[in-house]
């Protein structure tokens, strides 16, 4: 009975215009890497994933959605909670996923994995969206690219140390390739395939 109840609560209380809301955060962010988007509303995912990546799954994924999440998640009641509020499935294989979720502690996956799209269909690629333990505090990142001017800085604290090659390797790709959306609390980053990431010296 309490794992029905975990998969009926914690939705959006006022569905359209919180996913509205939301997703105006998400375009801004990702319009413009390495803002901080925030999430204002009140939504309650169930434990492990964080309240960020829940409100962005329910913005983002509809029943035409397929979603790949960690062995962790699965096991939860999140998805009795993804089926209940989105309709979304459930997919096992990597490279079928529209979206992918890993919750903060878990090893960081290989973005190669996942679908990188095609030249003809970029679009056609998965979106990750990855809780890390805090936005601030870890290792300074310089960020170029679109929507930046000039140059952005980030620290997010959690990421693995292959992470700059695997970024670069992802964004060689392009117009094909995976976006990233780094998550902490209510909090978000978003970058974009285009976004050029590098090491500041210290």
């Amino acid at each position: 009975m309490l794992e029905v109840t975990e998969s009926l609560d914690g939705g959006f209380t006022d569905a359209v215009t919180h996913a509205q809301g939301v997703f105006r955060s998400v375009m801004d962010a990702m319009a413009r890497p390495g803002s901080i988007g925030v999430v204002d509303v009140a939504v309650a995912p169930p434990a492990p994933l964080g309240i960020a990546a829940g409100a962005l799954l329910l913005t983002l994924c509809d029943h035409d959605t397929p979603i790949w999440v960690t062995t962790v998640l699965a096991k939860s009641t999140l998805p009795g909670w993804i089926g209940f509020h989105t309709g979304a499935s459930l997919t096992s294989t990597k490279t079928d996923a529209k979206f992918a979720f890993v919750e903060a502690g878990a090893p960081f996956p290989s973005v190669s994995q996942f679908a990188l799209g095609t030249q003809e269909y970029p679009d056609r690629s998965t979106t990750l969206v990855v809780e890390v333990a805090s936005l601030e505090g870890g290792q300074p990142l310089q960020l170029s690219g679109p929507g930046i001017r000039d140059t952005a800085t980030i620290a997010p604290k959690g990421l693995p140390e292959t992470f700059l090659r695997q970024w670069a390797d992802n964004r060689a790709l392009f117009p094909r390739g995976v976006d990233l959306v780094l998550t902490a609390g209510r909090r978000f980053i978003a970058l974009p395939r285009t976004t050029k990431i590098r090491e500041m010296e210290a």
